[in-house]
């Protein structure tokens, strides 16, 4: 009998196996610095880090590194030679034979074979006509003909395609062969990396106040100036990568290297990301490597003929609440198509960085399903953790920052993965940010389940602060998702019905609009202030767009008339929409002005139950918050670090944002060294019901 470990030994073993992983992670220590709590985890740690060096390692000795692996796009798929030939190369493990058929050779199904190479790869070399020029021209159709181990014949799209269309009433798309003669000549270079991240979420398809699928050259138009004029720096787009169903709002990838047709050419999109560029826009694109569609006529899925080739197969391989495939992230192959992925995105459309979806269902076996994150830390780690989808996700930031240092990745994780955004070398997954993603669920609970007067100004701050020390987030009021049918936007849940006839300026100010423009300001502005690193709007919601977000579909007779965004709504000088929008801009450039967005977190002074205010500084800014439905206060003290004469720099209750105009702009507040709530100085402000204020010290040097 096996004598009984002692405590002693054990915490030995625990201490060698700490030391061990602080020799092999380089940065853990760091890590572990600022989070003890992280110190039981540290062989995990170590085990991701080790997989991730591993692969990294592997790269290098079979594929020259990963640069060179990254470049998939580059043999995979159909592309000219010099000699004017075409090469075409694919990867199907389950294939018994791999064919190209289409236009050029009359759609003879097996008069191009392709011949069989080791790892399930095959190439085929089709020689240019005689005057050398390319067998299959530019814009042609083609299709890549599978014959599977079970006698089936299967006509497929190449997973690289670079375009594919639908026409007509067809269901499934098309793959045209893109290659034009004079592809788009990029103009402008990448603006740096901002300083703070003021993210503008835009769907292209629904940007225009027409019923239908607007279009690139309309983005770049109509809705990039007002961008750039709303003081928006970054825009994440979404529903980019080719999805069949548009209602899946891009959701359910068919192409992942073919940038939707539906709203124009390849070329077009690059000319919006470079009219972007010369307005010192950045461009991040939402990818989608948490699944793909089950789609098998114009998707990836059964491309082979088997149920496995970039999935799982059997039930691993199927996400049950989304209907979709879920990738293999430890086949080669697999990495090598979504590596390459990234960089297509990056190097051929000039992209500067992502927004990953779905990082959650990766992260974990259970795919979030079910799943109630209580923050405590063994639920982390474990057996429930996908580590060779965290690895993955580990290689890709890999890859973008050293690709391109300052390209930007965000994670859209709800679980609240510990060092998810630390580095890599620290053992973490590599994000530069993750969402915020509790902040709009407060929100909407608050108007949703409470009255004004039992709103908890504690809560409200816990929810805005609570994020990890050192990893940075985006902090959003409400994003796409608030704004779908079935859910209802801030300014709906504020305002409801009354906002189809009482926004009006030549209508009463009623009570409920009058809450309604106040608070959505309100609620808007102490999340930018106190909720992260980076502050998301998603388009047309900043001026609380009057509608909910609905696709054309079966349930609603394929409508466009909720697949839009009504902008003319702002430019309508009797309306009052247009108070929302100028605040929203007024607050984006003053931000850019001061940078609270880039500066450690905020120091609340005041979270008062009673009073319902909220004051805090950050960035040198003195903010405060009057959430009371009715009560104002003459002479309150508000504490600050700060001597001296302060001014406002805004105020919600401005005439220009809908206020009642109860503030004098031309005070002067003069704070003295009079201790308040834990604030060395103090001054007294008059403070209106439903009012939000930001102060600035003008004795300082700008």
């Amino acid at each position: 009998m096996a004598a009984p470990v002692t405590p002693a030994a054990r915490a030995e073993d625990s201490e060698a196996a700490l030391n061990a992983a602080l020799a092999d992670v380089p940065e853990l220590a760091r890590l572990l610095e600022v989070d003890p709590y992280l110190k039981p985890y540290a062989v995990d740690f170590q085990r991701r880090y080790k997989q991730f060096s591993q692969i990294l390692n592997n790269i290098g000795e079979n594929e020259g590194g990963i640069d060179k692996f990254s470049r998939g796009y580059e043999s995979f798929g159909v592309h000219r030679c010099a000699d004017g030939g075409l090469y075409c190369k694919e990867w199907a493990p389950g294939a018994e034979g791999v064919f190209l058929t289409g236009d050029f050779n009359g759609w003879n199904p097996f008069s191009y074979p392709y011949k069989k190479l080791d790892y399930g790869k095959w190439k085929l070399y089709i020689p240019p006509k005689q005057n050398k020029s390319a067998l299959v021209p530019h814009g042609s159709k083609l299709k890549v003909v599978i014959t599977s181990k079970s006698g089936e014949i299967l006509y497929r799209i190449s997973p690289w395609a670079k375009y594919v269309v639908r026409e007509g009433a067809n269901v499934n798309y098309d793959w045209l062969h893109w290659d034009p003669e004079h592809s788009y000549e990029f103009k402008h270079s990448r603006p740096k990396k901002p300083r703070s991240l003021r993210i503008y979420e835009s769907h292209v398809g629904i940007s225009s106040h027409e019923g239908k699928v607007a279009s690139y050259k309309h983005f770049t138009c109509n809705v990039l100036p007002r961008i750039k004029d709303l003081g928006y720096n970054c825009i994440q787009l979404m529903a980019i990568m080719e999805h069949a169903y548009y209602a899946s709002f891009g959701y359910q990838i068919t192409s992942f290297f073919a940038a939707s047709s539906r709203y124009g050419t390849p070329e077009e999109l690059k000319e919006l990301v470079d009219t972007a560029h010369s307005m010192g826009i950045i461009v991040l694109l939402d990818v989608v490597h948490s699944h793909a569609s089950k789609n098998s006529a114009d998707g990836l899925n059964m491309f082979d003929g088997t149920d496995s080739c970039y999935f799982h197969s059997g039930p691993r391989g199927t996400h049950d609440l989304w209907d979709s495939r879920l990738f293999a992230y430890s086949s080669w192959e697999v990495l090598r198509f979504l590596l390459s992925n990234i960089r297509w995105w990056l190097e051929e459309y000039r992209f500067d960085g992502f927004r990953f979806d779905g990082v959650t269902s990766m992260l974990y076996h259970h795919h979030g399903m079910g799943q109630g994150f209580s923050g405590d830390y063994s639920e982390y780690f474990g057996l429930q953790v996908d580590e060779d989808a965290l690895t993955y996700l580990m290689l890709a930031n890999h890859l973008v920052h050293t690709l391109y240092p300052d390209s930007i990745t965000i994670a859209e994780d709800v679980s609240g993965m510990p060092a998810l955004c630390s580095p890599i070398s620290q053992g973490g997954g590599g994000f530069d940010y993750r969402l915020a993603m509790a902040i709009p669920d407060k929100w909407i609970q608050l108007l949703k389940e409470f009255k004004d007067e039992d709103w908890n100004m504690g809560d409200i701050v816990y929810t805005l602060t609570n994020r990890r020390y050192l990893e940075k987030c985006i902090a959003y009021a409400e994003s796409h998702d608030q704004a779908l049918v079935g859910d209802k936007t801030v300014a709906f849940w504020l305002m409801d019905a009354e906002m189809y006839t009482n926004m009006s300026v030549l209508s009463p100010f009623t009570p409920v609009i009058d809450r309604g423009i106040q608070l959505h300001k309100m609620i808007r502005l102490i999340t930018h202030g106190l909720g992260g690193e980076g502050y998301l709007n998603f388009m047309g919601n900043e001026f609380g767009h009057p509608e909910w977000l609905d696709f054309p579909r079966k349930g609603n007779n394929e409508s466009y008339h909720y697949a839009r965004r009504q902008f003319h709504l702002t430019d309508d000088d009797l309306l009052r929409y247009k108070f929302l929008n100028n605040f929203d801009r007024d607050m984006n450039r003053l931000e850019e002005r001061c940078g609270w967005l880039s500066a450690p977190q905020a120091y609340v002074s005041e979270k008062h139950e009673g009073n319902k205010i909220i004051a805090f500084e950050r960035a040198g800014l003195l903010f405060i918050f009057n959430f009371h439905p009715s009560k104002s206060y003459t002479d309150y003290r508000v504490g600050t670090a700060l001597p001296g004469k302060f001014k406002i720099v805004l105020d919600s209750d401005a005439a220009e944002y809908g206020g009642h105009q109860r503030l004098d702009h031309s005070t002067d507040f003069f704070s003295e060294a009079f201790e308040h709530n834990g604030r060395p100085c103090s001054l007294l402000v008059y403070i209106p019901s439903r009012v939000a204020l930001i102060l600035q010290n003008v004795d300082l040097p700008n």
